[in-house]
């Protein structure tokens, strides 16, 4: 696939319907017209081709900067958040392929201030009654948010309190570098213990710092040399260049009760947009990533590809299969085994696997889909998914914190298949 997004294909040709996929157009302009969206765009290839391409709106509206495709000339970049644990979660892949780890390894073996972990039992965050692990953290655990660990943002239980409390909150960050974060959050309790549930949480960004021990490398560059520039993805990073921050989209939010309804309720978050453009403290591998559609499309038909693009390979085929796959013990879907917490997925019918959700039972979920497509979403309403059966990749753009404030993602998945005739 071409690093552009012109489309190379005729969506006719592909079995897409052109006069449908203007429907999916015309409804997410809407959000635009009516002030509930600054900007976003969309790309959707099937076979290996770009069928369709579409955007509105802005990447800063207040600047009357508009949302943009071309590579050439500067293509919009956006802050994907927690689409960055799939790009991780593949770069750790790769590393477990060379034979650096083993998936039932312990987390202890490379973090060894994981070692002496406890569990909370009950109390309260500032009075904690704690037990000893049962089974020690792997790194499988990680991969699958089965650690036990938490986000201080989830706001549902006491051990997310603790993590507010030590600094583990987006408003009130920590300053210190990815070793010194994870040695800290060994020291706070886990929610459960290991292996028992799924919860969200920071074990991707924990799973970084294995990648780190594993190579020698800082995450950033042990990314670079393996996926980013392999894969041709020269503007994915954990900082925008200040020389290309015209390019950068402005994060949005829409205040609690307002439901994004008119122009003035949508707040442009300056502050937010601008920390990528200086270095980070820390690389979080759970969250850190600015990405352009045309390089998490490159990533994307590369998991399409089992793990080559372009005649690049970095994962097996056996792989990819194997780690999208639901991997959720026995087979169950995240309403049976998580927590009802916040995730960028929906549970009923939704397994997990290695790189991401994967759909166990469309009907289950409410939302077409196909049996075994995985994909994932970040907080910014960001939001790919990769469709083995229909042969198809999706990658959705945007800036509107949180992701859950509109329902994008189920709209998108429900406008792709209506324009699917084949």
């Amino acid at each position: 696939m071409a690093a552009t997004l012109e489309p190379t294909v005729d969506p006719g040709d592909v079995g897409l319907d052109a006069a449908r996929l203007g429907r999916l157009d015309r409804l997410f302009t809407g959000y635009v017209d009516r002030g509930q969206l600054a900007g976003w765009q969309v790309a959707l290839a099937r076979g290996g081709h770009l069928a369709h391409v579409a955007s509105a709106g802005h990447r800063d509206r207040e600047q009357g900067a508009p949302v943009t495709g071309d590579p050439g000339t500067g293509e919009t970049v956006w802050r994907i958040y927690s689409m960055t644990k799939p790009i991780t979660s593949a770069l750790a892949l790769m590393l477990w392929e060379e034979g650096l780890f083993e998936l039932k390894d312990p987390v202890a073996r490379f973090l060894p201030e994981f070692a002496e972990q406890r569990v909370w039992r009950s109390g309260t965050a500032t009075a904690p009654s704690l037990e000893p692990v049962t089974e020690p953290m792997l790194l499988w655990h990680l991969l699958t948010h089965t650690s036990g660990l938490t986000y201080g943002f989830m706001h549902a239980h006491p051990v997310d309190a603790m993590y507010r409390a030590a600094g583990f909150d987006t408003a009130t960050p920590r300053t210190d570098d990815l070793a010194a974060q994870c040695a800290a959050l060994a020291r706070l309790p886990l929610v459960f213990q290991p292996g028992s549930e799924w919860n969200y949480s920071m074990s991707i960004d924990v799973l970084g710092r294995v990648i780190e021990v594993v190579t020698g490398q800082t995450l950033d560059e042990a990314m670079r040399t393996r996926v980013l520039e392999p894969l041709g993805m020269h503007d994915t990073g954990f900082q925008v260049p200040t020389d290309q921050a015209h390019r950068l989209a402005t994060i949005y939010t829409a205040p609690t009760g307002s439901g994004g309804t008119d122009r003035d309720s949508l707040v442009a978050l300056g502050g937010v947009t601008r920390s990528v453009l200086a270095p980070p403290t820390a690389l979080l591998g759970g969250g850190g990533l600015v990405s352009t559609t045309t390089d998490y499309l490159r990533f994307a038909e590369m998991l399409r590809g089992r793990g080559q693009l372009d005649g690049t390979r970095l994962l097996s085929p056996r792989t990819v299969d194997f780690a999208t796959r639901n991997h959720l013990p026995g087979g169950v879907d995240l309403t049976e085994f998580g927590r009802p917490l916040f995730s960028e997925t929906t549970y009923d019918g939704v397994g997990f696997g290695l790189l991401g959700s994967v759909t166990i039972d469309p009907v289950k979920a409410k939302v077409p889909a196909s049996v075994g497509d995985f994909g994932w979403g970040g907080a910014a309403s960001t939001f790919f998914w990769v469709d083995p059966v229909e042969d198809l990749v999706c990658v959705f753009m945007t800036q509107l914190l949180p992701s859950g404030s509109l329902p994008l993602r189920s709209q998108l998945k429900q406008m792709v298949h209506q324009a699917l005739i084949d």
